[in-house]
């Protein structure tokens, strides 16, 4: 037993936080059954993704995707389509290939074990916590931001919440102080806990069904908690993009590398610029790399996409495709009706509502 949970009255923690839960829990989608593919799709979309955003997308991905074997057999194009503008993209091909990797090895049942669970791609402590003990009844703990938080407070820890070794003191006290009859509603009432009251700034706690056991609360402390360092300073990369038609109105588009930033993904052609001259160094690119002669105005708008780690500062350059005969992978030209059947950034999904709106439609520029 930790120092923190020694003298903790956990089965009084566990009554107020679990009474409260079952009054106030939220009526999400991905609680109307505990199928665990549908919690762990649910549960791979939350992260680093807001339960408002998650909502449609995940309804979206059941209705198209309704069964793991549905999603293991779908090509990844397919899958990116109905992901786009959802982000981190490596968490759908890593949720993919996981699948697929479930339907061999395991006759298509999501593993209950923790370690056979765990080795699948792109599951971590968390998603082996969340999904097993809300599918199985597996006590393993489901430790996030909101958990961290919620610990931090509860139990005075200042320890930085960025080091894994924090983590590991969190998966510890959860375990020491864990509903083991019903772990999964222990975890997901955590997490609601700190999703409704023990907010990151302001938390509401007159309103907070533990207020009576927590440390940081009593010391006046509550919004100095958790202790996390800074993120360092983002980079700047500033890139040129060509939104070019050819005089049949088609659009050339490229397909992005299979490894790194938006694998997979479509966008229009593009570079980064170093602070040359964005449309000279657009029209050396298309020239020079792939032997397509075109003719670029200039920009119409330019916008910046935050990253987690660096800034894109996007400027837009409409222009003509002059010869298309040699266009091959990874560029295709594709009408603008079929331009929607492909997945593309958010970034560039903008570039190319800015392009319509320039344009009011696609067109060869003047």
């Amino acid at each position: 037993m930790t120092r923190e949970t020694k003298r903790f009255p956990a089965r009084e923690f566990q009554r107020d936080l679990l009474d409260w839960f079952a009054r106030e829990r939220r009526d999400l989608p991905w609680r109307k059954d505990r199928d665990p593919y549908k919690v762990w799709v649910s549960e791979v979309m939350l992260q680093q993704t807001r339960v408002e955003t998650v909502i449609p997308y995940f309804e979206q991905f059941i209705d198209r995707f309704p069964t793991l074997e549905a999603l293991a057999d779908a090509d990844e194009d397919e899958v990116l389509k109905v992901w786009e503008g959802l982000g981190y993209y490596s968490r759908v091909r890593n949720l993919h290939a996981a699948v697929k990797e479930v339907k061999t090895r395991y006759g298509g049942k999501v593993p209950d074990d923790p370690d056979e669970f765990s080795r699948l791609k792109g599951v971590g402590p968390y998603t082996v916590g969340a999904v097993l003990s809300l599918a199985y009844g597996v006590p393993e703990p489901a430790v996030d931001g909101n958990v961290m938080r919620v610990l931090s407070r509860l139990f005075l820890v200042t320890d930085d919440i960025a080091k894994p070794s924090t983590r590991k003191r969190f998966e510890q006290i959860v375990r020491e102080i864990m509903a083991y009859e019903n772990p999964g509603v222990f975890n997901e009432a955590l997490i609601e806990l700190g999703a409704l009251v023990c907010t990151p700034r302001r938390p509401s706690c007159l309103l907070c069904p533990v207020q009576a056991y927590c440390q940081a609360f009593a010391e006046g402390v509550a919004e100095e908690l958790p202790v996390k360092t800074k993120k360092t300073t983002v980079k700047q990369v500033p890139i040129a993009v060509a939104v070019l038609a050819d005089d049949e109105g088609r659009v050339l588009i490229r397909k992005r590398d299979s490894t790194g930033l938006l694998a997979n993904l479509w966008e229009f052609p593009s570079c980064e610029t170093d602070g040359v001259d964005g449309k000279e160094k657009l029209e050396q690119m298309v020239g020079e790399q792939y032997g397509l002669q075109v003719e670029l105005i200039e920009s119409i708008v330019s916008f910046e996409h935050a990253f987690s780690h660096l800034v894109w500062q996007l400027t837009v350059f409409p222009g003509r495709l002059i010869s298309s005969e040699s266009t091959k992978e990874p560029f295709r030209l594709v009408s603008e009706d079929e331009l929607e059947a492909y997945a593309f950034p958010v970034s560039h999904q903008r570039v190319w509502r800015e392009y319509k709106e320039w344009a009011g439609g696609v067109r060869r520029p003047d």
